[in-house]
C-alpha cells in the first residue's frame, strides 16, 4: 500500500517526465520556425483587454493555459478527453501555476454553464478537430455575456503545412474537418455578430462580438 511520500514522489516523477515531453515537443515546432508559446501570446495580445470570467474551450496539452495562468489569469478550461485534462495539469503543476485554472472535463457541444456566464471565450487550434463546429457555436454564443469576445484563433496554411510534416515524420496523418474560421465568421454574421480578423504567419484569429442594441 502507498503511502503519502510514495504519492508525493510517484506524481514528482510523472510530471517530470510529462514536461520532458512537452518541452521536447516545443524543440520540434521551434525546428520548423514556429514557437509554440509566441503564436499562443500572439492570440492572447490581439484578444486585450481581458476581464471577468474566462473560459477556454480545447485545453489540449494546456499550451495556452499556461500563457493565461502566467499573465495572471484566472479561467475555466474544458476538454473532452481526460487524458489531455490530465497532461494539461502536469503541466501547470511543473510551472506552478494549477491553482489559477478550473480544468473541466467536457463537451464543448452541451456545455453545463448557465447562459452569460462568460465575458471571453478562448477556442485556440480546435475548430479544425470539429465535425460540427456550428453546434459548439451555438453554445458559446449562448455562454458569452452581452458585452463579452469569443477569441477563435486555427492554424494557417503554412501553420497547416508544418504540423502536416511533423504527423508525417511520426508516421501519423493530422485529421483536418472541412470546416475552417470562414465558415465559423460567415455563422457569426448571421447570427447578428460583428467580427475581427487578425493573423500571424502561422495563425488566424477570429473575434466575435455580440451587438448590442
Amino acid at each position: 500500500m502507498r503511502n503519502k511520500d510514495d504519492e508525493r514522489l510517484i506524481l514528482e516523477k510523472e510530471i517530470l517526465e510529462n514536461h520532458k515531453r512537452y518541452s521536447e515537443r516545443k524543440k520540434i515546432y521551434q525546428n520548423y520556425g514556429f514557437d509554440i508559446d509566441e503564436e499562443r501570446k500572439f492570440v492572447l495580445d490581439k484578444a486585450k483587454p481581458i476581464s471577468g470570467n474566462i473560459l477556454e474551450v480545447g485545453t489540449g496539452k494546456g499550451h495556452f493555459a499556461l500563457i493565461l495562468a502566467r499573465e495572471g489569469y484566472r479561467f475555466t478550461s474544458i476538454d473532452i478527453s481526460e487524458e489531455e485534462q490530465r497532461l494539461a495539469k502536469l503541466n501547470l503543476k511543473y510551472f506552478g501555476l494549477e491553482d489559477f485554472v478550473d480544468l473541466r472535463v467536457e463537451n464543448a457541444g452541451h456545455l453545463s454553464f448557465e447562459d452569460k456566464s462568460f465575458n471571453v471565450i478562448f477556442s485556440v487550434n480546435t475548430i479544425h478537430h470539429l465535425e460540427n463546429p456550428f453546434k459548439v457555436m451555438d453554445e458559446l454564443a449562448r455562454v458569452i455575456t452581452p458585452e463579452g469576445k469569443i477569441v477563435l484563433s486555427d492554424f494557417t496554411r503554412d501553420g497547416f503545412d508544418i504540423l502536416d510534416k511533423i504527423h508525417a515524420q511520426e508516421g501519423k496523418e493530422h485529421h483536418k474537418a472541412v470546416f475552417n474560421l470562414k465558415d465559423i465568421n460567415r455563422y457569426f454574421w448571421e447570427k447578428g455578430f460583428r467580427t475581427e480578423e487578425q493573423n500571424s504567419r502561422f495563425q488566424n484569429i477570429l473575434i466575435a462580438y455580440m451587438q448590442v442594441a
